[in-house]
Order: C-alpha cells, then structure tokens, then sequence
C-alpha cells in the first residue's frame, strides 16, 4: 500500500495541534509525527485528497499553518516509523498499551500488545486513554460490549481482559479492520467479532457501549448506539472537546440517558452517560 507523508509548518498551540491532526484524520489521515518545527501526517493512496488538505487549511484556525511538501513512502519506511516514534502508554498504573517490538512487562495487570499500523488507537492521544481509565473503573464481568469506531480493537482487548462477554467491534476503515484481527490474535483473544461497517451494522443489544469516534459523528449516530443499549446500560463518549461536551450533553439527555461523569485532559474529554 502505498503511503504519503505531508508536511505542514508546526501548530502554534496544543489546541491548534489536535484540531488540525483531528481534521485530517477525518480526510483520511491515519497517523501523525511531531518533529522538529513541522508536523507530519500520513495517508494511503486511496485516502489521499489534496483538494480536501486545501479546503482544511483555509479555515481560519489554520492560517498560520501551510503546506511544506507531500512525498511518497516506500512500505518499509513505514515500520521503522513507526518503531522510531511509538512509546508504550500506562494507564492507571495497571494498564500498559504497547507494540510488538517493546518487550513485555508483567508488573502490568493488562499488558496489551497492539501492532498500530495506520488504525486510531494506541492509547498515545488523550482520547483513548481516558476511556481506558474510565473503563479500568468499571464492572465488565459477563457484560456485553460494543466498540463502536473501534481503529486497533485495544477497547475490545481491554473489555475482554476485563471480563467481557459477547463484544463486538465496529469500524469503517478497511485498513482498521484488517488490523483488528492482528491485534486480537496479538492479545490471546480470539472470539472479538470485529465487523467493518458503520452504525448501520450493529446488531444485538448491549450493556456497555465505547464510542471513540468525533463530535459530529457522535451526534448523528447517538440515536443509533442507544437504541442497542440495554435498560441500565452505560456508553462511553470520547473523541471531542471540553466546549463539546454541553452539545454531547443534551443530545444524550434527549434520547433518555444520564449524565454521570467525565474526563478531561489538554482540552480532550471522555464521558460517561447511563441509559
């Protein structure tokens, strides 16, 4: 597959920085490199749409940010890569996310093995780590899960290493779905149904739902997740940003659920609701 490396002029600010890599992660950028002075983001072929990098970087948020240059990656490049920039995350001190190249570390209660390729989830952006953390603080024996959005699958591994029944996970992106099954053979598991669709594609009820997906997408498909929740179910929101959370709010109050806590970290939230 053949991958683009952009380079773009760095953000001005922490915020500036996860509202461009969040926008060009929804043209089909699939990963992100801070370097020196720049920042560079990385997409396949089939992902690639310059007239869409063009149009984001007109928004008046990004008016100091410009286009440096877009090259071409061998396939091996991309590996080395990634063995270069990817650190183990821990959570809580008892959940560490790491890849096949670090070795293990048993001290960890869950050492999770994920090889992150192009999929969104290594636990390395605020977002998956906070849910991780909300869901280290929550019963999973025998429930039913759906991992909606779910990128490397590490919110399934985790929920079936906490005990989770039936879980399922859900994304859109071929390329995530592939990497899925890698991740979860990684982990020892092999009963995740992964399936590639959207919020079209959910079948069954369930007791817990993850949602690490964005603002605008969580507020057209809430309707949908809640509607495959069970009576009591609990559904975690993450994937937009503090001044997100009032709209995350109402619309979930609408459909019929509680508010019960949130996270928030460098403006990032992750949130929990109860149906």
């Amino acid at each position: 597959m053949k991958t683009f490396e952009y380079t773009f002029t760095a953000p001005s600010s922490d915020i500036q920085h996860d509202m461009l890599t969040t926008m060009l992660a929804e043209i089909g950028f699939d990963s992100f490199m801070d370097e020196d002075r720049c920042l560079k983001a990385y997409c396949s072929a089939e992902c690639r749409d310059d007239l869409a990098v063009e149009g984001l970087l007109s928004d008046s948020a990004f008016f100091d940010i410009h286009l440096l240059k877009v090259e071409e990656m061998p396939d091996k490049d991309w590996n080395e890569l990634w063995e270069a920039s990817y650190q183990p995350v821990v959570v809580n001190e008892r959940c560490r996310v790491r890849a096949p190249f670090h070795d293990p570390d048993p001290s960890f209660e869950f050492d999770l093995v994920i090889e992150p390729k192009m999929s969104f989830g290594t636990a390395n952006h605020e977002t998956t780590a906070q849910i991780i953390q909300l869901m280290l603080e929550t019963d999973f024996k025998g429930k039913d899960i759906l991992d909606m959005g779910s990128g490397t699958a590490v919110l399934a591994i985790l929920a079936k290493k906490l005990g989770a029944a039936r879980t399922v996970a859900i994304d859109n992106d071929e390329w995530a779905y592939r990497n899925a099954f890698t991740n979860i053979e990684l982990n020892g598991i092999s009963d995740i149904e992964i399936v590639l669709g959207d919020a079209l594609a959910i079948k069954g009820q369930f007791d817990v739902v993850l949602a690490n997906i964005n603002r605008n997408i969580l507020l057209r498909d809430m309707h949908y997740y809640v509607a495959a929740m069970k009576p009591d179910a609990h559904i975690f929101f993450s994937g937009f940003y503090t001044e997100d959370l009032d709209s995350i709010k109402a619309e979930a109050e609408r459909l019929g659920m509680r508010y019960r806590r949130h996270l928030s970290r460098n403006n990032w939230v992750a949130a929990e609701f109860v149906k």
